[in-house]
């Protein structure tokens, strides 16, 4: 889900160092809600507990030394060892949430209440579906500024910027619809989603290779 905001509003959340990336004027605010499934470091095993789990995030995307990629605001996951792994060795704002993501056919249930001692409120609830054949996004569209992002950006406990590579195939998207029963993901941060309706994509699956991150400039 994604909705189009004035960057002037996205600019005091993302540190001076990133720059807030835009397609046609507009910055991007996304709630991505998906499965994880099969995670586990290179060379070794899947671990029960850790390597399958929900998890839902709020992102914009960002650039810097000529880079785009994606700035995360919040992950919230159903496994606390990830969620501190994740913390650990990405940097990355992860809460510990009680989720539920559930298939039937093409449709999906899933819900998310973020649990995380001491963090900003956070919950959403919804069934999605795709509507529409797959395809791949086209040079130049929204698509490919929204889906094709080959690294993330986060800081770390001294406020210096980090950036981790990752590595996937085009997206295999498909138009979307979906029935949002709660949708409170931007509150935390002090921002209120447009009235506007978000732009859906709906993804089957998608393999991803991930890399630690290194800091920005070294």
């Amino acid at each position: 889900m994604h909705w189009p905001v004035e960057s002037d509003v996205l600019r005091p959340l993302v540190p001076p160092a990133l720059s807030i990336d835009t397609f046609e004027g507009d910055a991007w605010l996304g709630v991505v809600p998906f499965d994880m499934i099969g995670v586990r470091p290179h060379f070794l095993p899947t671990v029960p507990g850790l390597s399958h789990f929900p998890e839902i995030n709020l992102r914009t995307y960002v650039t810097a030394e000529g880079r785009p990629g994606v700035w995360f605001f919040s992950l919230d996951a159903g496994s606390r060892i990830a969620v501190r792994l994740a913390r650990a060795t990405f940097h990355l704002p992860y809460f510990d949430a009680e989720m539920y993501c559930h298939a039937s056919g093409d449709e999906v249930d899933y819900r998310s209440l973020r649990t995380h001692r001491g963090a900003p409120g956070a919950k959403f609830e919804a069934r999605y579906r795709p509507v529409g054949e797959p395809f791949e996004s086209g040079e130049g569209s929204i698509e490919r500024f929204l889906t094709e992002r080959y690294c993330l950006y986060s800081t770390d406990r001294r406020g210096q910027v980090r950036r981790a590579e990752v590595h996937h195939h085009l997206w295999p998207l498909q138009p979307a619809e979906v029935e949002a029963r709660t949708l409170a993901m931007t509150q935390q941060i002090g921002l209120k989603l447009p009235s506007t309706a978000p732009i859906l994509h709906f993804s089957k699956r998608l393999d991803v290779l991930a890399w630690l991150p290194r800091r920005v400039g070294s």
